[in-house]
């Protein structure tokens, strides 16, 4: 592309270059990543998780990073709370009014988790990416992942349908994409002790 500016053209250079360094920079870091996310104790987990639909590496090494063992949990609702995505509730007498999630826990899972259910607004299908991460995986696992999908695009088009924004409904899909990442992380657990 040339600019008319003599300047202009040497800026647009300069960014082009930051640009290009940082993608690289990216990529050295994820190819760290993913190296110590294959020595870690938590390896069978990251890669369970990353069989769900919009869980790549990144965001199952931040879910295991920042939630630690995840069958600490004793249910999928305590994992919810801690997250902070559960209605908030104002109690008096015999009124209840139920509000916006609390918003109180991790909100770097938060975060990462609203990000990965936005994936399930799109119909169910596995395309080449997520086969590949999972293969290998126990069919238990993939059968939840499946059942994730199927479950999760439904939520989102029937509170989308009943007027709900999308945002809400994501953040709704959301809470419940957290009870099949409970789910899968202790089928692993399963798994492991009936392996060893």
């Amino acid at each position: 592309m040339k600019l008319a500016q003599p300047a202009h053209q040497i800026v647009l250079r300069e960014y082009i270059q930051a640009l290009h360094k940082t993608e690289l920079r990216l990529q050295r870091l994820e190819t760290e990543l993913a190296e110590m996310a294959k020595n870690s104790p938590q390896a069978a987990v990251i890669a369970a998780l990353q069989s769900l639909r919009g869980v790549r590496l990144l965001t199952a090494v931040t879910l295991v990073a920042e939630l630690g063992d995840l069958t600490r949990f004793e249910t999928a609702q305590q994992l919810m709370a801690y997250t902070g995505l559960v209605p908030s509730e104002y109690s008096s007498g015999n009124t209840q009014r139920r509000s916006g999630i609390t918003k109180s826990g991790n909100a770097h899972v938060r975060r990462v988790t609203i990000e990965a259910a936005w994936h399930y607004r799109l119909p169910p299908r596995i395309g080449e990416a997520l086969k590949a991460r999972q293969e290998g995986l126990p069919p238990a696992v993939n059968s939840s992942a499946w059942k994730a999908q199927h479950r999760l695009n439904l939520k989102f088009r029937r509170l989308v349908g009943r007027g709900k924004p999308k945002q809400v409904a994501v953040v709704a899909v959301a809470r419940e994409l957290l009870g099949f990442v409970w789910a899968i992380a202790h089928e692993v657990a399963r798994s492991s002790a009936r392996a060893a």
